[in-house]
């Protein structure tokens, strides 16, 4: 490895691990991983607890066991894999935040720019745990394998592909930041990649929890208004007005159609973005949509769950339903983290609050209980 820190690197670390069928993350002291050509080792300062890591932990989204989950992260590099050619202008020491979308670069899809369909980052890390190479950088102490979900964050070390690292610009927290690496950055390819979302158009985010709230404050920095917020929480809600939202609709209370149509002076919104995953807030998101709005699904669904659309409107009324999974990470991760610097995404207004690692599993057994208002993060130190 090339850095002059090697030799204060401890040989073991803490990481949360998932290790057998049972939903719950066990503290577990396993060696320090070693990058590779590309990668970098990274002090992970704090990783956010995002849903996504929750269906894996429910088992609602297939993935190998035991793994250490975990995909945005902020940290220190500490150095980079022997034979690597290439640093992107990162250097030991420098303060860094990595994608979940971790792009190899050499695949089709990341030849044409579409970082956010790497054929090798979804065929071998989201779906067998490894880096490209097909191995994991992680092992239990008996040294089998240990799975790596994205760069595996929930660890107090990581190795991370460098493709999905930037550099984390002075001025930002370094802990509340973790979240751009999905929250803001899942929440930018949404609005700008799959909602193209323009100066004056109406908008409706559906769940404003850690990426709904970073939908709309990305979507008020692209000049959307008016912006409004649908949940069945208040207290959510009151924190959608202050991150942005122009108007809120609580759906326990009033019909959701009705009301943002009131809203819209009876046409509906342009864009409507969807983030729970759910069948029922999935058709919802369509029924509030102006004629030849765009419908960008962003929340990922349990098990093999399926929405129904209705075909006619669909057709006649010219409407647009996409799928956003996240966004081109080497482009739009320093994009994101510019967004911080400007002001136009608040990561501390949005993380509300700070485990330990040694309390990682009470952070998820709290966002499955709904008791997470914008963000958790998990803090190393």
């Amino acid at each position: 490895m090339h850095t002059d820190e090697t030799t204060a690197l401890p040989t073991t670390m803490k990481a949360a691990v998932l290790r057998t069928d049972r939903p719950e993350l066990e503290i577990v002291r396993i060696a320090v991983p070693t990058p590779q050509a590309g990668e970098a080792l990274v002090k992970v300062t704090a990783c956010g607890v995002c849903h996504t890591d929750l269906h894996v932990i429910k088992g609602e989204v297939a993935f190998p066991r035991p793994a250490v989950l975990g995909h945005e992260i902020s940290g220190t590099v500490v150095s980079f894999g022997g034979g690597t050619a290439d640093t992107n202008g990162l250097s030991a020491g420098d303060a860094v935040v990595g994608a979940f979308i971790m792009p190899c670069t050499e695949c089709d899809d990341c030849a044409r720019g579409r970082d956010d369909l790497c054929a090798n980052f979804f065929g071998q890390n989201r779906l067998r745990g490894t880096l490209y190479d097909g191995t994991s950088r992680l092992a239990l102490p008996d040294g089998s394998f240990l799975a790596m979900y994205s760069m595996g964050g929930l660890a107090e070390y990581s190795v991370v592909p460098i493709s999905a690292l930037t550099r984390l610009a002075d001025g930002l927290d370094p802990v509340s930041s973790a979240i751009l690496g999905c929250a803001a950055f899942t929440s930018y390819g949404a609005v700008h990649r799959a909602g193209h979302v323009e100066r004056g158009e109406s908008v409706a985010i559906t769940a404003v929890g850690g990426v709904g709230s970073g939908v709309l404050q990305i979507a008020k920095a692209a000049g959307a208004n008016p912006i409004i917020a649908i949940d069945v929480s208040d207290e959510k809600l009151e924190a959608a007005l202050r991150l942005g939202a122009t108007h809120t609709v609580n759906s326990r209370s009033v019909d959701v159609r009705t009301e943002v149509r009131t809203l819209t002076d009876g046409r509906g919104v342009d864009v409507s973005f969807e983030a729970l995953g759910h069948p029922a807030t999935f058709r919802q998101a369509i029924d509030i949509l102006a004629d030849g709005g765009r419908m960008v699904a962003i929340g990922i669904a349990a098990g093999t769950a399926t929405a129904e659309i209705e075909i006619t409107p669909l057709v006649r009324r010219g409407y647009t339903v996409t799928g956003s999974f996240g966004a081109r990470t080497r482009v739009d991760l320093p994009a994101v983290v510019q967004l911080a610097v400007d002001g136009h995404f608040d990561a501390e207004g949005v993380v509300t609050r700070h485990y330990t690692l040694d309390d990682a599993d009470a952070a998820y057994r709290a966002l499955a209980l709904g008791e997470i208002t914008g963000r958790a993060v998990v803090v190393m130190d």
